[in-house]
């Protein structure tokens, strides 16, 4: 009995060794030309594998063996100036179509962080595989700046027989010296479909539904400043009231806020609809979405807010369509007044005046 016991053990752990293999460390199988289409790639990739677990490994596999991250020009006077280095921040331009950017990643072999994200969503989407690029803050060595709690990083969602799971392929590929000067490539397969729980504590995304998180923890940089998103890039904001990210409150206050920007234009009121994607709709009514109302003859966009109950914990400033700030409301509930018959008659102290004997 015991020996078919043993050999019944050893196959039983030889094929989960096999299949961990498989998943962790698929071969790859081609390495195309520079004018390779994304198409083309997604199908050498995938076509040996059945599974949607394997076909996203191999596409994940390649492009951290084949992708470099693009270093910027190093510059000794910034170490004089002390001049923070933040992950790759493309929220300042209009940033093109996905296939565009996988393009130019397969042309030159580079990528920032959305370079990377978009190429494995497109190399995903040719897959028949759904995969969205996430954008958010990202905690770094260099970005710990509670100055700077902005977008700064892109990373990817993918669903795989219908589960939403979350990766960073740049990451994932390697990291940059210390001095910035050369990219060490190093396959880290901690951020491959990392648990939320654990990938919530250095990536926080824009949209918060996409922390797969009903209740995502909060970041101590709300102490400091409001998050901002790439629309307030975008927008242009000069100034911002109240500065500090965290607000009290108490239920039934009226809260105002206000920036600057000379990014007024038209459909200021806008129709934004947070929930975007019903299959990933996991956030509790603890969110609130505030729209502006233009203050006539200046700069200025106000937004007011009247505190409904304790539930709520996160104001969106919403600015054309898009969440242009984040705040975090910590309110109280508010003091119930207090009623003559409710205080007993031990507590009342009888005032005496000099002279009055009424008492």
């Amino acid at each position: 009995m015991k020996p078919l016991l043993s050999i019944f053990l050893f196959l039983f752990s030889t094929v989960l060794f096999s299949q961990e293999m498989a998943y962790n460390r698929l071969p790859v199988r081609y390495r195309p030309e520079r004018q390779t289409s994304p198409a083309e790639l997604a199908i050498q990739l995938t076509q040996p594998y059945h599974s949607e677990l394997e076909k996203v490994r191999s596409i994940f596999n390649w492009i951290t063996d084949n992708i470099s991250y693009k270093l910027r020009p190093w510059n000794p006077r910034n170490l004089k100036k002390n001049i923070p280095v933040e992950d790759d921040d493309t929220s300042s331009v209009l940033k093109p179509l996905n296939e565009r950017v996988a393009e130019n990643v397969l042309r030159s072999s580079e990528a920032l962080c959305d370079g990377y994200a978009r190429l494995f969503a497109t190399l995903c989407s040719y897959a028949n595989i759904r995969a969205e690029v996430v954008t958010g803050y990202s905690r770094t060595n260099f970005s710990a700046n509670a100055s700077k709690f902005k977008s700064n990083h892109s990373w990817n969602a993918v669903r795989i027989d219908s589960v939403w799971h979350l990766l960073d392929v740049t990451w994932a590929s390697g990291y940059v010296s210390y001095m910035g000067e050369r990219f060490i490539r190093h396959q880290n397969d901690e951020y491959f479909l990392t648990p939320p729980k654990q990938f919530i504590a250095e990536h926080y995304p824009e949209n918060l539904e996409w922390s797969f998180l009903t209740e995502p923890p909060l970041f101590k940089e709300f102490d400091h400043t409001p998050f901002k998103s790439q629309r307030f890039i975008k927008s242009r904001v000069k100034s911002f009231k109240p500065e500090k990210g965290t607000v009290d409150a108490r239920v039934g206050d009226t809260l105002t806020f206000e920036i600057e920007t000379t990014d007024i234009g038209t459909n200021l009121e806008g129709t934004y609809d947070p929930q975007f994607d019903s299959t990933i709709s996991l956030l509790p009514p603890s969110w609130a979405y505030l729209k502006p109302q233009y203050v006539e003859g200046k700069p200025i966009i106000r937004y007011q807010y009247v505190v409904p109950s304790t539930e709520v914990q996160y104001l969106n400033i919403v600015l054309h369509d898009e969440v242009l700030m984040r705040y975090r409301l910590v309110a109280k509930p508010k003091p119930q007044p207090v009623l003559q018959d409710s205080i007993p008659q031990s507590v009342i102290t009888p005032i005496i005046i000099a002279g009055d004997s009424r008492w």
